[in-house]
C-alpha cells in the first residue's frame, strides 16, 4: 500500500532523512521506532506532503504522491493524526470531527460521527463538551477520530501515547489494535517501544535519519542486543 524510496529531505541545509526506505502492506500495523530526533516526524511530515523531498520516491496504492499537496493526499485516503494531538480546544468533540470531514461527502457525514462514537464510546458521551476540556486520553480519542472522519485506507499515528498515564496508554495501545483488527491500515510512529512492538506486525528502527534495522516485530522484541544498541532497553 505504501512504499517509500531512498527518501532524503530535511530544513534548509540540514538534511534529515538520509535515504529512507519502508514499505507498508494493507492490513498491516508497521511501527517506526526512535528516540526523539531520528527523523520520525520529519518523515511524517515528508509522507504527507508537508515538507518535500530532496530526493526519492513516495507510492501510495500504487501511485507517486510526492509531487502531490497535502489535501489531495489526504483525499488518496494518506492520512495523519499529528502529534500533540492539534484539536481545536474551543470546538465541541462533534464539531471538531466534523472538521476531519470538511472536504468529503457531506451526505455520509452523520453516518461517519456514528462510526467514531461506535469506536470511541466516550467521546458520544461528551460530543457536546469543549474539546479542550477533555482528559490528555479522550483527547487523543478525539484526534484519532477527526483522523478517522477522513475516510482513511492508511492511518499515520505520530506519538499516539505521548504524555499520557501508564493506564490510558494500554487503552490507547489497546484501541489501536482493535482499528486494525477492523481492518484499517496503520503507520505507527512512536517511542513507545516495548508496547508498539506488542502490536505491530513489522517494525523499523530510525537512527540519524537513517533505516537501521527492520523486521518482524516479534523478532526485534526477542533480540536484547538489537533493543539495547538502538532503543535504548
Amino acid at each position: 500500500m505504501l512504499e517509500v524510496r531512498n527518501v532524503r529531505t530535511g530544513y534548509g541545509e540540514t538534511e534529515i532523512l538520509r535515504g529512507v526506505n519502508l514499505t507498508v502492506a494493507e492490513g498491516e500495523i508497521v511501527a517506526v521506532l526512535g528516540s526523539n530526533g531520528v527523523g520520525k516526524s520529519t518523515l511524517n511530515m515528508a509522507l504527507s506532503g508537508i515538507l518535500p523531498l530532496w530526493s526519492g520516491e513516495i507510492e501510495f496504492t500504487g501511485k507517486r504522491i510526492d509531487r502531490l499537496s497535502p489535501a489531495e493526499i489526504v483525499e488518496a485516503g494518506l492520512v495523519q493524526v499529528p502529534e500533540g494531538r492539534k484539536i481545536f480546544p474551543n470546538l465541541t468533540v462533534e464539531e471538531n470531527l466534523e472538521l476531519g470531514n470538511y472536504r468529503g461527502d457531506r451526505s455520509r457525514r452523520k453516518a461517519m460521527v456514528a462510526d467514531v462514537y461506535a469506536t470511541f464510546g466516550r467521546l458520544k458521551e461528551r460530543r457536546r463538551q469543549y474539546a479542550g476540556t477533555l482528559s490528555g486520553g479522550e483527547q487523543q480519542m478525539l484526534a484519532i477520530g477527526r483522523g478517522m472522519m477522513s475516510g482513511p485506507r492508511l492511518l499515520i499515528l505520530d506519538e499516539p501515547s505521548l504524555g499520557l498515564s501508564p493506564l490510558l496508554v494500554e487503552e490507547m495501545f489497546g484501541l489501536i489494535g482493535r482499528l486494525a483488527g477492523e481492518g484499517l491500515t496503520i503507520l505507527l510512529v512512536e517511542q513507545n517501544v516495548i508496547q508498539s512492538l506488542e502490536i505491530a506486525s513489522r517494525a523499523y528502527i530510525l537512527e540519524n535519519g537513517e533505516v537501521v534495522v527492520e523486521g518482524a516485530a516479534r523478532d526485534l522484541r526477542e533480540d536484547s542486543r538489537l533493543r539495547q544498541a538502538y532503543l535504548g532497553l
